[in-house]
């Protein structure tokens, strides 16, 4: 046997323990996966139950379905979440794309001065902003509702899409707008036709997660929401007080819908998206 030559047996040992490791790996994903997602498949499947009692299966149908969205009180909290987190979402969207770009040109002493306080939006219990908002509301005579629900929400989303936003900023070629500046392209076109091009994918998922963390909240809807200001989440979580009904999985199913057509879309409209160009012979 030469020196340079490996023996059979542990060559082949080696490949059996890389292979259980492999397998052992692969399966602990899918249990982690079926832990997580077995939930959601429960609870869609329970959705089309013909039974009145959530724990027994009686047979396919779409008798809760009909009921759910016939109570008037269901579907005009489902117009108000629906409303209040699109708003959110656009005016979160803004300000936090407008504050990423607009912190690439400050000093660091303003950077750090900011990224504190938007960092202590996100560390501080989500009850303590509650109760923040709440007393700021009252004490500045902002109305309970709608308006309180939307505020609330942008503050907290502004700061998640600001990072996201930043995030993508770190990672793009300034050159590109330097060159469309030397091609006596204005900041406005410049912004418009080479800066927000390349931020595109991290604007749409900043405003679908802004979205869907403003449609799903309820501490902080608890305590801004009037009494004629009910968001989905708090209509299904004062019915669950009262026991568990086949309304709440068609809720739950319907909210989880909602969700993934959102998702669905934004990767429909960033496969969409040209890639972005100098603004050669743009507007002066």
């Amino acid at each position: 046997m030469s020196a340079t030559s490996v023996p059979v047996r542990p060559r082949l040992l080696t490949r059996l323990s890389d292979a259980l490791a492999d397998g052992g790996l692969r399966g602990f994903a899918w249990l982690t996966y079926v832990f997580l997602y077995a939930p959601l498949v429960v609870v869609v499947v329970y959705a089309f139950n013909e039974s009145r009692l959530v724990q027994v299966w009686k047979g396919f149908g779409l008798e809760w379905w009909s009921r759910t969205w016939a109570d008037e009180s269901i579907t005009g909290a489902l117009r108000l979440s629906l409303w209040t987190a699109a708003v959110n979402a656009v005016l979160a969207t803004v300000l936090g794309t407008a504050a990423a770009i607009g912190l690439r040109n400050v000093g660091k002493r303003v950077r750090t001065g900011f990224d504190a306080v938007m960092y202590s939006t996100l560390i501080v219990p989500e009850i303590v902003i509650a109760i923040a908002s709440l007393l700021f509301f009252v004490t500045v005579g902002v109305p309970l509702g709608p308006l309180a629900i939307i505020i609330t929400h942008a503050v907290f989303n502004t700061s998640v899409i600001t990072l996201v936003v930043r995030a993508r900023l770190a990672g793009m070629d300034r050159s590109l707008e330097e060159a469309s500046a030397d091609l006596g392209a204005t900041r406005w076109a410049t912004f418009r036709q080479v800066t927000l091009p390349q931020l595109k994918p991290a604007v749409l998922a900043g405003g679908l997660l802004a979205f869907t963390f403003s449609f799903d909240d309820v501490v902080l809807s608890t305590f801004v929401s009037s009494p004629g200001s009910t968001t989905l989440p708090l209509r299904v979580f004062s019915e669950l007080r009262f026991g568990l009904t086949p309304k709440a999985n068609v809720v739950a199913t319907t909210m989880l819908g909602i969700t993934l057509t959102a998702v669905v879309v934004a990767q429909v409209l960033l496969r969409r998206t040209p890639p972005p160009a100098v603004a050669a012979g743009a507007e002066r």
